[in-house]
């Protein structure tokens, strides 16, 4: 399955550039420590499907991190704000040649295999796929070719997204993943086993 491209968007992990709403209970250093942890569950899930996968970073590309070269295409992403960062990611890999493209986000402690290979699946009978967030956005979304609606500009990381998306492209035919909880805030955390003692610690 190699013309089928896994993409996930990955903040470059520093200090005080990531998950800063969650920074503000836990601390700058704990909230880094949060995100390489979903980076390193993001990025063993991706790897054990058969897809092509690709990481497209915030900033600029390192030399050396744990997205290898042997395994992932490695890009920036480019453009103003979300909406057409995405775009420009599904662009660059139907311009590669890939004939099903699913982007994930890198946030998400239950995303499994099973969830990767039923969007994929699921693109052979839609439109689009999209697996819904409980924050009112989405964690996924998956296409066989590029529909710019999805794309424009909208205000993105409120509840109101997937609610906007879903207006704007009624005319295709989507499917649904199982929503899942991506980690924001530190209510987030809690139930997570591998969190337990982070979140006992600052509630």
């Amino acid at each position: 399955m190699k013309n089928h491209l896994l993409i996930t968007f990955v903040r470059n992990p520093e200090l005080g550039m990531v998950k800063t709403r969650l920074a503000q209970k836990i601390g700058n250093a704990n909230a880094l420590k949060v995100y390489i942890d979903l980076l390193e569950h993001t990025h063993g899930t991706m790897l054990s499907t058969d897809f092509q996968n690709a990481v497209f970073y915030s900033e600029q590309i390192p030399d050396r991190d744990m997205w290898s070269k042997d395994d992932f295409l490695r890009f920036a992403q480019q453009g103003k704000h979300l909406g057409e960062r995405m775009k420009n990611a599904f662009q660059t890999g139907f311009g590669l040649g890939f004939s099903k493209i699913v982007l994930i986000g890198s946030d998400l402690p239950s995303l499994k295999t099973s969830h990767l290979n039923e969007a994929f699946y699921r693109l052979k009978s839609c439109d689009a796929v999209i697996g819904p967030a409980q924050d009112g956005g989405y964690y996924l979304i998956g296409m066989n070719q590029l529909h710019q609606e999805f794309f424009n500009d909208k205000s993105w990381g409120t509840s109101t997204v997937l609610e906007q998306t879903l207006n704007e492209v009624s005319h295709l035919k989507i499917d649904f993943m199982e929503t899942l909880n991506d980690i924001d805030n530190f209510e987030d955390l809690k139930g997570l086993e591998k969190f337990n003692t982070l979140y006992d610690d600052y509630k």
